[in-house]
C-alpha cells in the first residue's frame, strides 16, 4: 500500500527501525498517529476508544530503548490498534455489544501482552461488527464504520475497524480476528493486508469468542513484511523458507458466483503470474460445497456465540440488538444432531481438501466474490464463501491486495499449509500483484 504523504506514517511497521536508527523518535511517529486519528478519524469511525496517555509513555519508553541501542524487537515503537473485541488493559471490552458498555478489561489479552512485550505503542480499540457475527460493520452501539475508499461503503467485519484504520494510516497495523473471514474480508474491501496464522498459532486468551471452534487472532497491515513482524512478535513462525510446490488454483465454477470486476481481475492475475513463471494448476474438488461450510460454520458460530454470551442475554436482553438476539436464538434452538452434522462435515471437509492439497504450495482464490458495497444494498449471503474455507480448515491465509476496480479494492486470497512458508509465498506474490492505493482523503 503506497501514498501516505507523511515518511513517519508512510515507514508502515517494517520501515520504523531504520527511521529510528537514523535519529526519528518513537514519539514522533505516535503524535503522528494521534494527530490522524483526532483529524481522520471522525469521517470514519473506525477507533472508537484512544488510550492517548498511555501511547505517550510506551512511545517515550520506546524512544530511551532505541537511543541506548536496546529495542525490544523490530516492532519496538510501531503504534498498533486492537479490535474491541480484544481486552486492553483499562479500556472498555465490548464486541461491539451495548450490554457490555461498562465491562472494563482488567488485563491486556495473551496477544496484546505480547506486543507490549516487544515494545508495541498500544493506541487503542477499533470498531466491530456486533459480537463479531456480521461482516457490514454497521454498529448500533459504536456507530457505523465507513469504508475509507468511499463514503456510504462498508469497510467489511467483523474486523471492519481495524481494516479501515490501517487504511486510512491511523494506525501502522491492527489486530483483528477471524472466524469465517472476518480478518481478511475487511482487508479486501479496505485494500490492505490481511494475515489469519493458523489455528491457535496466536493465543486466544482474553478475546471475546464468537466461536472457540473457528476463531482466530490475525493482523491488517499495509504489507506482508509489516503483516509478519507483527504475528512474530505475537509468537508465529518467521517465514524464512520457501516452498517450491505449485499453486492449486480452485476451480470454482458452479461454486461461487464472483462480480464480473472480480472474476476479471481474478483472470488477469493469474495470467500475469503464468507469465512471470509462476507455475499453477487447477484444482477441482468433487462435491466442495463452499456455501454449505461457510453455513456449517455459521451454525457453530451462532452456537457457540450463544453460549458464550447467555449470562449477559439473560441479565440485559435489549443490550443485544434484535438482529443480534434472533441470530443467538436460532443457535440456541438447533438440536445436537444438527450441530453434530455441521462438525462432521467441517472434519471432514479438512481432512479431504488438505489430503487433496498436499502437492500444493496454497491454494489460490478472490478473497471476496465481490468489492465493497453500500450500507443501503443487501448484504450478500456469500461474503464469506471463499474465506471461510480457510478457517475450516485451520490453515494460514492471506488477504493480499491486487489493485482497483471502479476506485475500490480488489483483493487475493492464498491459504497456505504452515505460517512460515505462507508468509514468504505472500511476500513473493504481493510483490507481483498492482497495490491498493490510499484514499485521497487519507494521504
Amino acid at each position: 500500500m503506497s501514498g501516505f504523504s507523511d515518511p513517519l506514517v508512510a515507514a508502515g511497521v517494517a520501515g520504523l527501525p531504520a527511521l529510528y536508527a537514523a535519529g526519528a523518535s518513537p514519539v514522533d511517529v505516535t503524535e503522528a498517529y494521534l494527530a490522524r486519528i483526532e483529524r481522520l478519524n471522525p469521517a470514519i469511525n473506525a477507533v472508537v476508544e484512544l488510550d492517548a496517555a498511555s501511547a505517550r509513555a510506551e512511545a517515550r519508553a520506546s524512544a530511551r530503548r532505541w537511543a541506548a541501542g536496546q529495542p525490544l524487537s523490530p516492532i519496538d515503537g510501531a503504534p498498533i490498534a486492537v479490535k474491541a473485541n480484544i481486552a486492553v488493559e483499562g479500556l472498555a471490552h465490548t464486541a461491539g455489544i451495548k450490554a457490555y458498555a461498562r465491562n472494563i478489561a482488567p488485563v491486556d489479552a495473551a496477544c496484546v501482552a505480547r506486543l507490549r512485550a516487544a515494545g508495541a505503542v498500544i493506541l487503542g480499540t477499533l470498531n466491530m461488527h456486533e459480537a463479531a457475527l456480521g461482516a457490514t460493520n454497521d454498529n448500533a452501539f459504536l456507530g457505523r464504520c465507513e469504508n475509507p475508499h468511499r463514503a456510504g461503503f462498508t469497510p467489511g467485519g467483523s474486523s471492519g475497524g481495524s481494516a479501515a484504520a490501517v487504511a486510512a494510516g491511523l494506525c501502522a497495523a491492527a489486530l483483528g480476528t477471524d472466524t469465517m473471514g472476518s480478518v481478511r474480508l475487511p482487508s479486501s474491501y479496505c485494500g490492505v493486508v490481511g494475515y489469519k496464522p493458523a489455528l491457535g498459532a496466536i493465543p486466544t486468551d482474553g478475546v471475546m469468542a464468537l466461536s472457540w471452534t473457528l476463531d482466530h487472532v490475525g493482523v491488517h497491515a499495509r504489507s506482508v513484511e509489516d503483516a509478519a513482524l507483527v504475528v512474530r512478535a505475537c509468537g508465529v513462525e518467521e517465514g524464512s523458507t520457501t516452498d517450491e510446490r505449485p499453486l492449486a488454483v480452485l476451480d470454482l465454477d458452479g461454486l461461487v458466483t464472483l462480480e464480473p470486476a472480480v472474476a476479471a481481475n481474478f483472470a488477469r492475475t493469474l495470467d500475469s503470474l503464468t507469465a512471470a513463471g509462476w507455475r499453477l494448476e487447477r484444482l477441482r474438488i468433487d462435491d466442495l460445497d463452499l456455501g454449505a461450510l461457510r453455513r456449517a460454520g455459521l451454525l457453530i458460530s451462532e452456537v457457540e456465540g450463544g453460549i458464550e454470551h447467555r449470562r449477559a442475554l439473560a441479565l440485559d436482553p435489549e443490550g443485544f440488538t434484535p438482529e443480534l438476539r434472533s441470530l443467538l436464538a436460532w443457535g440456541a434452538r438447533q438440536t445436537p444432531p444438527r450441530l453434530a452434522e455441521a462438525y462432521r462435515l467441517l472434519t471432514e471437509s479438512k481432512r479431504k481438501i488438505l489430503e487433496l492439497t498436499k502437492p500444493y504450495a496454497g491454494i489460490l482464490t478472490p478473497t471476496t466474490p465481490q468489492q465493497a458495497f453500500a450500507f443501503s444494498a443487501p448484504a450478500p449471503a456469500g461474503q464469506a464463501d471463499l474465506t471461510a474455507l480457510g478457517n475450516v480448515l485451520g490453515a494460514p491465509a492471506f488477504a493480499l491486495p491486487a489493485g482497483e476496480a471502479d476506485g475500490l479494492p480488489l483483493s487475493l486470497q492464498v491459504i497456505g499449509m504452515a505460517d512460515g512458508p505462507t508468509q514468504a509465498l505472500a511476500a513473493r506474490l504481493a510483490r507481483a500483484l498492482p497495490p491498493a492505493t490510499v484514499p485521497e482523503t487519507f494521504r
